[in-house]
């Protein structure tokens, strides 16, 4: 049904006008104004498709209609229909704004016209209403409709501008889920967004008409709360904490047990920029991760731990450029065969981060690694280079000889990571048991399943393994009997003490008897002298590691 407003000072003629429309098959409802004052209360009083406007009336013309409408409805189309008008005054009439103009006695040719204007004005609202959709979703969430990062970022920086020139107290919040990975890998994505859409509608009950909520990305939301004091603002994030820990999410039958850790940084006069801001939040964050979730941490620049944390974030990206620019270096630190069976050259590849000005030990950038899961990164570039090096040498195609390799517990957990290294292996056609891997005691334990199947896999493929750090726990003894290696590498705190400590000397005793129950063989770690050296030979022990033996060294080609 179309709804026309037509100006005209004759009843007759806005009825044949009508006629004129119905007959060519338009539906139409209409009101028929002869006065100014009568179309501008016509306009705002209802919404119409489209205006026809005689040409000529007492006091008012088409021009002036014109003007009146589009400074009220600025796309209403508007048709000029006249007995007699001259083509200059027509032409006018269009631009001061009508769609186009009809004679009176050619009324047949109005209803293409109105089509045409229809559509030409369907169309611009299609376009008009995808703009507005463009403008919406470049400020806000899909999947939530919260405000995104880029607009969150806008708003933060004017509140820090507004604590820096009023003193206005205000609070940055940073929340991650804890258990949004869990349900995202066991129940899909479409789980994962129902919870993201849930935690959403909680938090948006807690947020005042001046706070300003948003989706950062993933698992995380930013809450900006403005002229709020510290203790309101603990307050607030307790009550959304337990909101979150009561939230009782289900999918196909199977609950969940949902928490969120907070972060929480004050910004004021002393606030740098936005970044240092996101940061620091960020880092409280997941110093409330680390402390068990499900918790709330307050950001002090004082304190010891976001120092160290912050610390490993510049590493962080530190890493990332070093493995951009190929700036890793391997070193090599021979082994010592303690025993007349032990035949062929043993020795293990570490890595060294070479910066400007010097060499970077590994106990400097391996804790950032291991923090924001870049080991496997960096293990891959080890693997890669070493495998190189043993057959550009020849070492990797020798009958004996057997060289290690360290990997972190997260490069376990990465499926595609065994993969490469068989990739790697057939690639440099090395004899795959010239190599060992080794992972710490520690991390086997820790991923005790994916450590099995890795190791196993690894074997099968002709690889040795070895596990590093060994006696650190006792209890762990029982643990050879599931995880298949080849070597066990002494812990060195024991083996630096063993001449002085009893305990230590009964302790590397009894890792280097069950180890060969076992049917390993045992490398000592951290030998430092002569005395300890021969202690251990005459132990049994097979291999020796340490300073006493020969310092880590560069690679020389063509060894």
């Amino acid at each position: 049904m179309l709804h026309i407003l037509i100006i005209d000072d004759s009843e007759d003629d806005a009825l044949l006008i009508i006629r004129a429309l119905r007959k060519g098959g338009l539906k139409t409802e209409f009101l028929q104004v002869e006065g100014e004052e009568s179309l501008r209360k016509a306009l705002t009083m209802h919404d119409w498709d489209v205006v026809i406007s005689d040409h000529n009336m007492p006091g008012l013309t088409s021009q002036d209609t014109i003007k009146i409408i589009k400074a009220i409805t600025p796309d209403m189309p508007v048709i000029v229909v006249s007995g007699t008008i001259e083509e200059q005054v027509g032409v006018e009439a269009m631009k001061t704004g009508a769609q186009d103009y009809v004679m009176k006695d050619n009324l047949a040719r109005l209803v293409p016209v109105i089509q045409r204007e229809l559509k030409a004005t369907a169309g611009q609202q299609a376009r008009k209403e995808a703009e507005q959709n463009l403008h919406y979703l470049s400020f806000h969430d899909t999947l939530t409709n919260l405000l995104n990062r880029k607009e969150f970022e806008r708003r933060l920086r004017a509140a820090v501008d507004d604590s820096k020139r009023f003193g206005q107290p205000n609070v940055l919040m940073y929340l991650d889920l804890d258990q949004f990975k869990i349900v995202n890998d066991t129940c899909g994505h479409v789980a994962g967004d129902e919870l993201l859409k849930q935690v959403t509608r909680s938090l948006q009950l807690h947020i005042r008409e001046s706070d300003t909520l948003a989706r950062l990305g993933g698992d995380e939301f930013g809450i900006l709360l403005e002229n709020t004091s510290k203790e309101r603002a603990l307050t607030l994030a307790e009550r959304i904490r337990q909101d979150i820990k009561d939230l009782r999410f289900s999918w196909q039958d199977k609950p969940f047990a949902i928490s969120i850790s907070i972060g929480m940084v004050a910004i004021n006069q002393d606030t740098t920029s936005i970044h240092e801001l996101l940061s620091c939040a960020d880092m409280a964050c997941y110093a409330a991760k680390d402390k068990g979730r499900d918790g709330i941490q307050w950001y002090s620049e004082d304190d010891a731990e976001y120092n160290q944390r912050r610390n490993e974030m510049q590493w962080a990206s530190k890493i990332k450029k070093a493995l951009e620019e190929d700036r890793f270096i391997l070193y090599f630190q021979p082994m010592k065969a303690l025993q007349p069976s032990c035949k062929g050259e043993h020795g293990e590849f570490l890595v060294r981060l070479y910066e400007e000005g010097g060499l970077v030990p590994p106990g400097a950038f391996i804790p950032a690694a291991e923090r924001y899961n870049l080991m496997p990164l960096i293990d891959r570039w080890v693997v890669k280079n070493v495998f190189q090096y043993l057959s550009e040498s020849g070492l990797g195609k020798k009958d004996e000889g057997t060289f290690f390799i360290n990997l972190s517990g997260t490069s376990l957990s990465d499926n595609a990571f065994f993969d490469d290294i068989r990739k790697l292996l057939k690639d440099y056609d090395l004899k795959p048991n010239r190599i060992c891997l080794e992972i710490t005691e520690t991390a086997a334990i820790n991923n005790l399943t994916e450590a099995v199947e890795f190791i196993t896999e690894i074997r099968d493929e002709g690889f040795k393994f070895a596990l590093d750090d060994f006696g650190v726990g006792m209890s762990s003894f029982s643990y050879l009997k599931t995880i298949p290696v080849d070597y066990l590498k002494v812990d060195g705190s024991f083996v630096q003490n063993l001449l002085n400590d009893p305990i230590d000397k009964g302790i590397v005793e009894a890792c280097n008897r069950i180890s060969h129950a076992a049917g390993l063989q045992t490398i000592a770690e951290f030998v430092e002298n002569q005395e300890t050296e021969d202690a251990l030979k005459a132990m049994g022990v097979d291999f020796g590691q340490g300073f006493g033996i020969a310092k880590p060294g560069p690679l020389k080609r063509g060894r």
